[in-house]
C-alpha cells in the first residue's frame, strides 16, 4: 500500500484506532459494532479574469461509529482521535441505541458476504501540485477559452482541484479493509456575448490520475465553444418531439434508473419500478452493467459501506432488469440479499451502440439535443419527469439554431422504454458511464 507524508496518520493508526473502537464497544456491552476512520485532504485554487480569487485548503479527519444493542441501534460520530473522545463516542452511540426501537431488519451483514481480502485498484495517484502552478494551470485553461472566440467576453472562472484520502472500515466480524484514493479535476466556466445576449457554458475533467486528465488548454477552448454556440437561442414549438440526451447529461438517466431500482425506494413502495425485477424495462438491445474492479475507475470499490465484497454483475440484460441496488438493510426489508450497494452503484455502464453524437442526430432527423436540465422535477412513485432545459434544434439530422427558456416533460418508465440508440461518445466523469441517449419521443413545452 501507498504511503505519503502529507497524511497526518499513516494507514496502520486508522486501523488501531479501528480495533480500539471495536474493542471497547464490547466491553461496554454492544452485541455488535461497525466503525469507519478516514482522513483526507486537498487544495483547490480558482481564477477569474487572470486574476487569483480562490485558494483553499482542506483537511478534514472523522470516525463514525454503528453500535448495535441487540436489534437496537445507535451512531455518533466525533472527529477527535484521542482515546477519551473514542471512548466518549462509543457510549454515545450506545445511549442513542437504548433509546431507538427495535428493528428485525438492523444489524451486520452476513459474515460469509464480508471482504475477505482487499484487490489493489489503483485507487491513488497522488498529485504533487504546488500553489503556484495550479494558478499558472487554471490561467492557462482560462486564456485559451478566451482566445478561442472574440466572443467569449467574460469569464466565471478556472479551478484546479486535487483530492487525496485514505480510510479504514472495520466490525465486529472480523472484517478490516481500507485503502488510500485521490480525484482530481480542471473545470472552467465563461461567458460569450454581451448585455442582453449572454450565455454561459462550462466543460471539465476529472480523473484519480492528473496524468489522465485532459489538456487544460482542451478544457477551456470547449468551455468557449459550448458558450458561443448558444448564443442566439430561443423557444420552439410545443409539441411531441425526439430528444437527445448529450452524454454529461445521460447519466442522469441511468441515475433515476438506480435510484428507482434501490432498495429504500422500493421498501417505500416509492418507485415505480416495484415488482419489476426479470421483467422488460428498455428495449432488448440495451445491456447495462456494474464493474466495480475497473482499475483507477472513479467508481471502483473492493467493497460496500456494509464490507459486503463487490463483484461484478448485470443489471440490465437484454433490455431486462436483472438486479436492484441493495445494501445489507434494504436487502432485508425486501426478504433479499444485499447486492453490495450500501453507499450506492460501482461504475455502471450502459454498452455504446455504433454511432457518435453526429451519427445520433442523423439517425434523429428533427427534434431536441439536450445539454443542459434545470431543476428537479422527478416523481419516483409515478415517474413523472418534468424539467428546464436548453440545448439546440435539430432539422434534418443538422443542429440549426440554440433553444432555451423550455421545458421537457415526460414518464420515466415510458423514457426508458422508448430509448432509440446509445451512442458511442461516452464521457468517463463519475460512478456512471454512458454515451449520449436517443429517446423516441418527449413533450416539448415551448411557445
Amino acid at each position: 500500500m501507498s504511503e505519503t507524508a502529507a497524511f497526518s496518520y499513516p494507514f496502520a493508526t486508522l486501523q488501531q484506532l479501528a480495533e480500539d473502537v471495536l474493542k471497547h464497544a464490547g466491553s461496554k456491552g454492544a452485541t455488535a459494532c461497525e466503525v469507519d476512520v478516514s482522513e483526507g485532504f486537498g487544495q483547490s485554487v480558482t481564477v477569474r479574469c487572470d486574476e487569483v480569487e480562490t485558494i483553499e485548503f482542506n483537511r478534514d479527519k472523522g470516525i463514525g461509529i454503528t453500535v448495535y444493542a441487540g436489534q437496537r441501534k445507535g451512531y455518533a460520530s466525533t472527529s477527535d482521535f484521542s482515546a477519551q473522545a473514542l471512548r466518549e463516542t462509543v457510549e454515545a452511540a450506545l445511549n442513542i441505541a437504548r433509546f431507538t426501537a427495535e428493528d428485525d431488519c438492523a444489524g451486520l451483514a452476513d459474515a460469509a458476504l464480508m471482504a475477505k481480502d482487499c484487490p489493489d485498484l489503483d485507487l491513488y495517484h497522488p498529485w504533487a501540485l504546488s500553489v503556484e502552478e495550479a494558478i499558472e494551470t487554471a490561467r492557462r485553461c482560462e486564456q485559451a477559452a478566451f482566445d478561442a472566440s472574440p466572443q467569449v467576453s467574460n469569464s466565471e472562472g478556472a479551478s484546479i482541484s486535487t483530492q487525496q484520502a485514505h480510510f479504514v472500515s472495520a466490525n465486529s466480524l472480523g472484517f478490516m479493509g481500507g485503502y488510500p484514493t485521490s480525484r482530481h479535476y480542471i473545470s472552467c466556466s465563461v461567458i460569450a456575448g454581451e448585455q442582453d445576449a449572454m450565455q454561459r457554458d462550462d466543460w471539465y475533467t476529472t480523473h484519480r490520475d492528473a496524468a489522465r486528465l485532459d489538456d487544460p488548454l482542451q478544457v477551456g477552448r470547449i468551455a468557449a465553444e459550448r458558450a458561443v454556440a448558444r448564443l442566439g437561442g430561443r423557444k420552439v414549438k410545443t409539441g411531441e418531439f425526439p430528444v437527445i440526451f448529450e452524454a454529461p447529461l445521460a447519466g442522469g438517466l441511468l441515475g433515476s434508473l438506480v435510484h428507482a431500482a434501490s432498495g429504500g425506494a422500493l421498501y417505500r413502495k416509492s418507485s415505480f419500478l416495484i415488482d419489476h425485477l426479470g421483467k422488460r424495462v428498455m428495449p432488448d438491445f440495451v445491456q447495462i452493467a456494474e464493474r466495480p474492479h475497473i482499475p483507477c475507475g472513479l467508481g471502483s470499490a473492493a467493497f460496500d459501506s456494509d464490507g459486503v465484497a463487490t463483484r461484478d454483475r448485470d443489471i440490465v440484460t437484454d433490455g431486462i432488469l436483472q438486479g436492484y441496488f441493495l445494501s445489507t438493510y434494504t436487502a432485508r426489508k425486501l426478504g433479499m440479499q444485499t447486492t453490495a450497494n450500501a453507499g450506492g452503484s460501482h461504475n455502471l455502464i450502459i454498452q455504446p451502440g455504433q454511432y457518435d453524437l453526429a451519427g445520433l442526430l442523423a439517425q434523429m432527423g428533427r427534434g431536441l439535443l439536450v445539454t443542459e436540465l434545470l431543476g428537479h422535477g422527478i416523481n419516483y412513485v409515478t415517474g413523472d419527469y418534468s424539467r428546464g432545459a436548453a440545448g439546440y434544434w435539430v432539422e434534418n439530422g443538422k443542429i440549426v439554431h440554440p433553444v432555451e427558456e423550455i421545458t421537457i416533460a415526460g414518464n420515466l418508465k415510458a423514457m426508458l422504454a422508448g430509448v432509440v440508440a446509445v451512442g458511442n461518445d461516452v464521457q468517463v466523469r463519475g460512478t456512471k458511464q454512458t454515451g449520449s441517449i436517443l429517446l423516441d419521443r418527449m413533450t416539448i413545452a415551448g411557445e
